[in-house]
Parts: structure tokens; C-alpha cells; sequence
């Protein structure tokens, strides 16, 4: 017996029909009988009746059914050794990135991941945090870049980039830039402009809000730090920023740590348990890209 027969079988038990296992094996109907004839002929035994129109597991082809199963499950399982020790992954990666992120260290870590594994395709979409987190968990999404207010998401694997806390970003003369010292409930006291909903950082912010039962004014609500900061410095709102976003406006906002929201913010790369050697293999470049000094 080979491998095919195995298929065939495993195929013809599962549709409980010939027409359909010879559709999903793409071989003709005559193909896949004579097959399964030949492989009872060596197993001695009739593995199908097929005296009814639906055809079904005689006893023996019962018992020989999850050992034909274990048998494929094993031929597959060798593949992807043979793969992984030979740097022969293949295939097609999907790699999330929150809206807005302008992270390098990811695109090094996917140029290099490319570069050692030329035969895989990648995808890079953009999405909210939330739509991330489910695609990973559905499995239409690989590894994805996102922002959290949780370390590792229910049923996923993390790796936290960043884990900053809130600022309010205002330009010169803003009365918060007087201030040394700034609560959320002075931040919202003044029109806001931040993230959606959806992202990590408005999580946090959100949250926060609750706790205190404050009801901020959100004036203004963009996905990209940068017009955030824009819309901030020509006095439509003031910024809810992490740290880092803030650090690259200060030369037009100044930037005040929001003293009791003390959750940070963080930037994780996520992805599930059970993931392929594609994904573990991205993984090392990734986590390479981003423990380099100055990457972030």
C-alpha cells in the first residue's frame, strides 16, 4: 500500500461517497475505486459496503480508518521536519500591523524573515487592535502588531515591544503646559483628541475614565499619531498620547505623564500557541529586530 491509497480511503470514508472523494482528491471516480480495490485486495479485506447509495466502514474498515489517518498525520509530520531542518518553510505568512504604526524594527524583522525564507509568501494588512486579535484567534491572521491595555489576550501568545504610560500632548500656552503636575480630571476638562476605539491606547484611556466615572469630551479621533499631534498643536484638542508618540512632537507640544493613569499602554506582537515554523521563524527575526539597541 502507498500514501495515495491512504487518501483515497481516508477521503471516500469522510464524503461516505466516491463521486465527492474523487472531486476532493482530484481524480476521477474510476480512479479512486480501482485504488480502494487494490488496497483491499492487499489488506485482504473489504474495507467499504456498498450495496447502499450511501457508502459505509465495514468493521474492518473501521479498525484500519484512524490508523490510515495517524499514517498521513505522520507522512505530513515528516515533511515539515524535513523543511525546518533544510530552511525549506514555505507557504504564505499573514502578518497583521495596527493602523497607524510606524515601527520599523517589523519591517526589518519581515525584509530579514524574507530573505531566509524566500518561498513564503507575506501578506501586511492594517486593522484596529480588536479585529487583530481576532483574526489571529479565527487563524486568518498569523502574527499580528498591535496595541493592548493586556499583556498577553485570552488564548494567545504575546511578546510586549513597548509599555509606556499616557501623556496629554498641548502646544505652548496651554494652560496643562503650566502645570507640573496633570490628573485625568484636568485632561478632561479640555475637548480630546485620540485614538479609536479598538485600539490599545484608547482601551487604557477609556478605562481609566470609567474608574473615576469621568466622561471625557472627545472632540476629535484619528488612528495615526502623527495627526493627532497636528490637530493638538493647532488647538482643536488635546493629545492622549503614550510617551514615545509624544517624544517625536516636542519641538511643537509639550508633553505631561497623566500621574493617576498609571496602566500603561503597551505594543505587543501576538500570535497563537499552535503556530507553523513559518511563524516561529518570523518570531526570531522579530524578536531580534526589536531587542536591538535604538530599534524602537
Amino acid at each position: 500500500m502507498d500514501l495515495r491509497q491512504l487518501e483515497y480511503f481516508v477521503a471516500v470514508a469522510e464524503e461516505q461517497n466516491f463521486t465527492r472523494a474523487a472531486e476532493r482528491v482530484h481524480i476521477s471516480q474510476s480512479g479512486v475505486s480501482a485504488q480502494i480495490r487494490q488496497l483491499e485486495r492487499e489488506l485482504g479485506a473489504e474495507l467499504f459496503d456498498r450495496s447502499a447509495r450511501t457508502v459505509t466502514l465495514t468493521v474492518a474498515g473501521k479498525a484500519a480508518l484512524e490508523h490510515a489517518r495517524a499514517a498521513l498525520a505522520a507522512a505530513g509530520a515528516v515533511g515539515q521536519a524535513v523543511d525546518e531542518v533544510t530552511d525549506l518553510i514555505r507557504g504564505r505568512l499573514t502578518v497583521g500591523m495596527v493602523i497607524g504604526c510606524t515601527l520599523t524594527p517589523l519591517f526589518d524583522a519581515l525584509s530579514a524573515f524574507h530573505q531566509a525564507h524566500p518561498r513564503v509568501e507575506i501578506s501586511l494588512l492594517e486593522d484596529g487592535s480588536d479585529r487583530l486579535v481576532e483574526g489571529v484567534r479565527a487563524g486568518t491572521i498569523d502574527v499580528a502588531l498591535i496595541g493592548t491595555a493586556t499583556a498577553t489576550p485570552d488564548g494567545l501568545d504575546a511578546l510586549t515591544i513597548i509599555s509606556e504610560r499616557l501623556v496629554v500632548a498641548v502646544p505652548a500656552g496651554h494652560p496643562l503646559a503650566e502645570q507640573r503636575q496633570v490628573t485625568l480630571r484636568d485632561l478632561v476638562a479640555h475637548p480630546i483628541v485620540c485614538m479609536p476605539p479598538g485600539t490599545g491606547l484608547r482601551t487604557v484611556f477609556d478605562r481609566a475614565c470609567a474608574a473615576q466615572n469621568l466622561h471625557p469630551a472627545i472632540a476629535l479621533q484619528a488612528s495615526a499619531a502623527d495627526a493627532i499631534a497636528d490637530l493638538a498643536a493647532r488647538g482643536l484638542g488635546v493629545a492622549v498620547l503614550s510617551n514615545s508618540m509624544a517624544a517625536s512632537y516636542r519641538d511643537r507640544l509639550t508633553a505631561r505623564t497623566i500621574d493617576d493613569v498609571e496602566t500603561p499602554a503597551l505594543l505587543a506582537l501576538i500570535w497563537k500557541s499552535t503556530h507553523g515554523p513559518a511563524v516561529r521563524e518570523l518570531l526570531v527575526h522579530g524578536r531580534r529586530a526589536f531587542t536591538e539597541p535604538d530599534a524602537i
